[in-house]
């Protein structure tokens, strides 16, 4: 039996995304960074064949490992030009069309975001309202830093963590 028609009631996945921010001031001045489904104006995009939403990414790739359909790569890689440039929240809503296909549905998720920068505390509410929206489940979102180290600590980029709840439909 595959790990999607398993019989178990619910089944919880975690993943981790990674971009960095661009380093093309073209690409800084024609694109806005997307975090949490939400646009940060002012603020250094990240790279990516996408928009670079580690917390949507890190979201995706949760839902995918709890239910096994696979995981980003596999499901929106570079090798599926269709998919280029899409938005983290097109990817949630595909991720969660795919789990409701499956017989899941999404219990709740939360993801945590790693970085100096943006400062996401003031619209940490409205990241997890849209997230949730999105999702169509609860979605707590929250943030921190790595006290300078790593590629985080030095300002390079973003990191997310995720862990996604789904149970059987």
């Amino acid at each position: 039996m595959s790990e999607a028609n398993s019989p178990v009631p619910f089944r919880i996945g975690q993943a981790v995304d990674v971009h960095a921010f661009t380093t093309d001031p073209q690409v800084a001045r024609d694109k806005t960074l997307m975090l949490a489904c939400l646009a940060w104006p002012g603020e250094t995009p990240l790279e990516g064949h996408s928009d670079g939403d580690v917390a949507a990414h890190a979201v995706c790739d949760a839902i995918l490992a709890a239910t096994g359909l696979g995981e980003m790569g596999s499901v929106f890689g570079t090798s599926r030009p269709e998919w280029a440039g899409a938005s983290g929240e097109e990817f949630l809503r595909e991720v969660v069309r795919m789990a409701t296909e499956a017989g899941w549905r999404v219990g709740n998720a939360t993801v945590q975001v790693v970085g100096n920068r943006p400062r996401m505390r003031a619209r940490l509410p409205e990241a997890c309202a849209r997230m949730s929206q999105v999702v169509g489940a609860p979605v707590q979102v929250s943030a921190t830093t790595s006290d300078g180290l790593g590629f985080t600590g030095r300002s390079e980029g973003l990191a997310a963590s995720a862990v996604a709840l789904v149970v059987r439909a």
